[in-house]
């Protein structure tokens, strides 16, 4: 009997070594700038996209776009090809993106094997804590209908603050959500906002970006109450910024688990560089 199959998208951020560790197929999201296409991950790196936002004009500026149905079929069919006797595939919110639809139109094409497909309700490390519930526990045996109730509950549990320098990439990319109210706001005023339901939403504004990081860390601090945690430190092009948030945050909670990674040009696009976010999940037990 063949394996599980476990597959996610591009913005899990998922560290190179746990992709390969669990064996995790990782399908790319697509990034426009004008005429030029390119898969995000892998045509395009971080390094490179953040580069030339400064440059980008209305023309140019980027857009993204979820894998097509077609992408996924060809993912789905080699994996039945190499052996898998079920696929779990855990996307970015479909609030956010067209994937799960996508992929949910792939799964009717590939009737072979169990194809069920989940809804993050998230994205970043967000997703990426759903996929390495899913991918512990596959490894570790448990039925597959027994892995998706635990990273439902992981999708229950999981926190996500974030700060942005400037709402315009969101509201440019129609992500914007509830932060729309902050639109407008005096330019020393950053919103901190947060992922509820799958889509943006405002939780206030602070005054200055550093004083917005220390809220958020304030109001994950206390909604954890001493709790153990896994927890990430997302950010956008601001690696020395994402490495000083990353100390605190393991000074101030009871980390387990603890990654920092880089916004690809997928979430980057809408997010804009500089972002600085927090993902916290509780532990059970």
């Amino acid at each position: 009997m063949g394996s599980v199959a476990l597959v996610t998208d591009s913005t899990a951020y998922l560290p190179p070594a746990l992709v390969e560790q669990y064996k995790i197929s990782v399908i790319p999201l697509y990034v426009r700038f004008g005429e030029e296409v390119f898969r995000d991950g892998v045509d395009m790196k971080p390094h490179y996209f953040y580069a030339r936002l400064p440059t980008v004009t209305p023309q140019t500026f980027p857009a993204t776009s979820q894998p097509s149905a077609g992408d996924f079929i060809a993912l789905y069919r080699k994996l039945v090809a190499e052996g898998a006797s079920a696929i779990l595939s855990i996307h970015i919110s479909s609030k956010l993106s067209g994937t799960v639809p996508s992929a949910l139109l792939a799964q009717d094409e590939v009737p072979e094997v169990p194809i069920h497909v989940v809804d993050s309700l998230s994205t970043a490390m967000g997703l990426g804590y759903q996929v390495l519930e899913a991918a512990r526990g596959l490894e570790a045996g448990r039925p597959v209908e027994e892995v998706i109730r635990s990273v439902e509950s992981v999708r229950e549990r999981i926190r996500i603050l974030f700060v942005v320098d400037t709402l315009e990439f969101l509201h440019k990319g129609g992500r914007i959500g509830g932060a729309a109210a902050f639109l407008g706001s005096l330019l020393s005023l950053k919103p901190l906002l947060t992922l509820k339901e799958g889509h943006v939403d405002a939780v206030e504004r602070v005054r200055m970006k550093r004083r917005a990081i220390q809220r958020a860390l304030d109001l994950l601090s206390a909604e954890v109450a001493g709790r153990p945690v896994r927890a990430a430190t997302i950010h956008a092009d601001a690696p020395d910024e994402a490495a000083q948030v990353a100390q605190e945050v393991q000074a101030r909670l009871d980390c387990r688990e603890h990654h920092i990674v880089e916004l690809s040009p997928a979430i980057g696009t809408h997010t804009g560089p500089g972002t600085i976010g927090l993902v916290v999940l509780p532990l059970q037990g």
